[in-house]
């Protein structure tokens, strides 16, 4: 279906051709699909995340720089350790996981968005973020030929 993508500019909708009919996909469709939290927030890809303390002693944990996000093999070598952590942090491990694996969906060695993956300092935070967007703004950018 995206083989065949209009050149349209209003931001959260894909149009595409399937035979000569225009087809609409937006973020209502993409939420009634994925069940994700679509909540409008001003500065999405862009989040309000202090550096704390706790922040700092968990991407030591880690193993990563506080300014750099995990990598899916750095977060596969935390799940082998993290038995002596304390349940907030094998929490917040399982939510990175699950945000570099699913919601970010990135290559194997790379690196992770640092601010958004942050948000998982504040499991509240984390679960109630509008990622729904966020993984509509990817699907947006894809294109096959």
């Amino acid at each position: 279906m995206l083989c065949f993508k209009l050149d349209i500019k209003k931001k959260y909708e894909l149009w595409c051709l399937v035979g000569p009919e225009p087809v609409r996909f937006s973020l209502t469709e993409f939420e009634h699909l994925t069940g994700l939290n679509f909540d409008y927030v001003e500065n999405l890809n862009n989040p309000r995340c202090e550096v704390t303390e706790e922040k700092i002693a968990f991407w030591q944990l880690l193993g990563v720089g506080i300014d750099a996000g995990p990598t899916t093999e750095q977060i596969i070598a935390a799940c082998k350790r993290c038995s002596e952590w304390s349940r907030d942090d094998r929490m917040r491990l399982g939510y990175l996981a699950i945000f570099i694996g699913f919601i970010e969906g990135r290559k194997f060695s790379t690196v992770t968005w640092a601010r958004l993956a942050r948000l998982v300092m504040d499991l509240k935070e984390f679960k109630n973020y509008p990622w729904g967007r966020v993984v509509f703004q990817g699907v947006d950018g894809l294109t096959v030929e």
